[in-house]
């Protein structure tokens, strides 16, 4: 998947002769931290709320204000999950899609990445969550599927999570079946250890939870 793929037609960006204050009310009503620069096609930057509100007059053209995330962008081949590094990286609420012209082409919101997310963790499918810790040097992809599989069932996504400073690390799997008895203790003879697992309703029950907290922040 793509960056150019998920742009939302949302973003409507702004001119260099556009005032501070205009660029504040567009933030506030999309409910965002950020919003390119564009001047014709060409992309020029991301500005932020906190470089509006560190002017002296937000009245002026934000032509005039120094940027802080001049380069914050990502271009249209590169995959999702560098638009997911780099929203962290740079702790931005949206951000902009440029072509090898440096083309503005639209921006990736968070609700865009969310919903995203959702879909390569098959979070809207049936089934149960189990979460493994192991130790890196002990991870084998093919022999969990094996165990999973060997139980009658299908691992719908699989991630992992590496501890900081440690040399173990989370595998998160996501199984197409709710009852998980007979994988848990296939995973057990096996001497794995189960950190937690999470039936269909337990996991939607947290899903909801972080999602509420997720829209929440997004609102703040």
């Amino acid at each position: 998947m793509k960056a150019v793929n998920i742009i939302t037609n949302e973003i409507t960006p702004l001119k260099t002769s556009d005032s501070g204050d205009f660029a504040l009310r567009q933030m506030e009503e999309l409910k965002v931290l950020h919003l390119p620069i564009v001047n014709n096609e060409d992309f020029l930057g991301l500005i932020s709320e906190e470089d509006i509100l560190n002017q002296e007059d937000t009245a002026q053209s934000i032509g005039t204000y120094s940027l802080s995330l001049s380069r914050a962008a990502i271009f249209d081949s590169q995959h999702f999950y560098d638009v997911i590094k780099i929203i962290d990286e740079e702790k931005i609420t949206l951000l902009p899609v440029v072509d090898s012209k440096n083309q503005y082409l639209g921006a990736i919101s968070l609700q865009t990445v969310c919903h995203q997310l959702s879909k390569i963790t098959a979070v809207s499918n049936p089934g149960a969550v189990i979460v493994l810790e192991i130790f890196v040097h002990d991870y084998l992809m093919s022999q969990i599927a094996q165990i999973v599989e060997s139980n009658d069932a299908k691992i719908m996504s699989m991630y992992v999570s590496n501890h900081a400073d440690s040399t173990k690390m989370d595998v998160i799997l996501k199984i197409n079946k709710n009852d998980i008895t007979s994988i848990i203790a296939t995973f057990n003879r096996y001497n794995y250890i189960i950190k937690e697992t999470f039936s269909e309703s337990d996991y939607y029950e947290m899903l909801n939870s972080r999602y509420d907290e997720f829209i929440s922040w997004l609102n703040v």
